[in-house]
This record gives structure tokens, C-alpha cells and sequence, in this order.
């Protein structure tokens, strides 16, 4: 019986066929994953001096505040005249020369307290609080007229913008009220409210160092009884600072009644 041959001919051919696709696929996906190299980054040149100097900016000089001992009536009288000013910040500028010539000789402000006074209901803060701040060592010093700014001092101390301007009036008010009995029990009412309003804010402690001032100075008895049945009860029960400074008013005002 015969045997049939075999032809592998035809079935070899396509595995013929297939191998060099495979080749060629394997160098196109070698091609496609094979990275450039990167090329090295470039130095940086170190900045030369004088680049280095152009990039720096310039120093401003500091502004020199004036001290009070150099300041002159004349000075003082200018300032005033500024404060009725249309420009806001040359206004704050002048208060804060009439505040500081104030500190070294107080008597300088007795020909402008009119202005004064009138200045204490400029919009912006910082002219009230150093007005007020001014008027109060004016007051302190027995200034004739300082009475005047009654009205301005009371006007700020409830002003609801700022804390400052409120301290400097509770300032004024007890420097005026302890030049007096017949002042202390006018301002008496005011200072009262204002340790009832701003008990434990961040100016109270200032305050409560101005009513030390205040009661050492000459205030009716009646204005000293009232003061003290106010602030005994943080003097005994109070907490930190409140309790202290009311405790040394009261001490203070003990001694006054010796």
C-alpha cells in the first residue's frame, strides 16, 4: 500500500509569512519607546554686581518726628490753621505736632483752644484722639478754657469707630473733672457711663489708670463715693488687672479722705 506524502509546503508558508511582520512590528514599538536624549539644561550667569544693585531697591529715608521741646509757637500756630484744612492726612499730621508740643509746654494751645475744639468733629480719628489727647494735659495743667470741649470729648467717647478716640475722651474727661469739685461731679456721669460701656474692653485698663489720676485730684465727696461703690465690687471680686487697678483706686481714695 502506498504511503501519501506529506506537503508542508503550503503550511509552512504563512508562518514564513508572519515572522517578518512580527520583526517589524518589534522595531516600530522599539522605535516609538525609545526617549531622545534631553539636552543639558543651560547655566545659569551669575548676576553681575551692578544688576544685582539695580534690582535692590533704594532705601527710604525715615520720617523724623519732631520733639516736643523743638517745637515752636509759631509751629503750633501753623498746625492749628491746618486743622480747618480740606486735606485729611496733612490734618492728622498737624494734630500729632499740636499733641506733641503740648507734652512740653501745654500753655502754647491757650490762643487756639477755640480751634480746638472745633477740630474735635473732624471726620477722621486720628485728628480727635490727638486733639483730645492735647486738651487733656491742657486740662491736667489748669488751662483756662479746656471746659469747652465738653461737648466734643462727650460726642467722642461713644464714637463707635474707634476705640482710641474713645480712651482719649474718658482722658480729657478726667483730667478735667479732677481739676474741680464742681468739674469732677459735672463729668462724673459721663465717666460712669463709660466704665459701664467699655468695662473689660481693650481700652479699659488705660481708663482705669485715668480714674487713679482722677480720684487723687480734687473731686467732691459725693463723686468719690460714687466712684468707689462702682468699681468695689472687681476690686474684691474682679479678675488679672481689673481687680488690681480697682483695688488701687479705692486705696488712692482712702487716702484722699485723710
Amino acid at each position: 500500500m502506498a504511503t501519501k506524502k506529506t506537503d508542508t509546503t503550503k503550511k509552512d508558508e504563512p508562518e514564513a509569512k508572519k515572522a517578518p511582520a512580527k520583526a517589524r512590528k518589534a522595531v516600530t514599538t522599539a522605535k516609538a519607546t525609545t526617549k531622545k536624549p534631553k539636552k543639558p539644561a543651560a547655566k545659569k550667569k551669575p548676576a553681575t554686581k551692578k544688576a544685582a544693585a539695580a534690582k535692590e531697591p533704594e532705601a527710604q529715608p525715615e520720617a523724623v518726628e519732631p520733639k516736643p521741646e523743638t517745637i515752636t509757637p509759631e509751629d503750633v500756630a501753623a498746625s492749628v490753621e491746618e486743622l480747618s484744612g480740606a486735606n485729611r492726612r496733612h490734618r492728622q499730621e498737624a494734630s500729632h505736632t499740636v499733641a506733641l508740643a503740648a507734652k512740653a509746654d501745654s500753655s502754647v494751645l491757650a490762643p487756639h483752644i477755640d480751634d480746638l475744639v472745633d477740630a474735635l468733629f473732624r471726620p477722621e480719628a486720628q485728628t480727635r484722639w490727638e486733639v483730645l489727647d492735647a486738651l487733656a494735659v491742657y486740662a491736667a495743667d489748669g488751662g483756662e478754657g479746656a471746659e469747652t470741649a465738653y461737648d466734643g470729648a462727650e460726642a467722642s467717647l461713644f464714637d463707635e469707630g474707634s476705640s482710641r478716640v474713645r480712651l482719649s475722651a474718658f482722658r480729657f474727661l478726667a483730667a478735667l473733672g479732677a481739676t474741680s469739685p464742681e468739674r469732677s461731679d459735672e463729668v462724673w456721669p459721663l465717666l460712669d457711663e463709660g466704665i459701664q460701656c467699655f468695662h473689660g474692653d481693650l481700652e479699659y485698663r488705660d481708663m482705669l489708670v485715668a480714674l487713679l489720676d482722677f480720684v487723687r485730684g480734687s473731686i467732691s465727696p459725693a463723686t468719690r463715693d460714687a466712684l468707689v461703690e462702682r468699681i468695689s465690687f472687681d476690686a474684691t471680686s474682679g479678675r488679672g488687672y481689673i481687680k488690681t487697678c480697682s483695688a488701687d483706686i479705692i486705696a488712692a481714695s482712702n487716702e484722699g479722705t485723710k
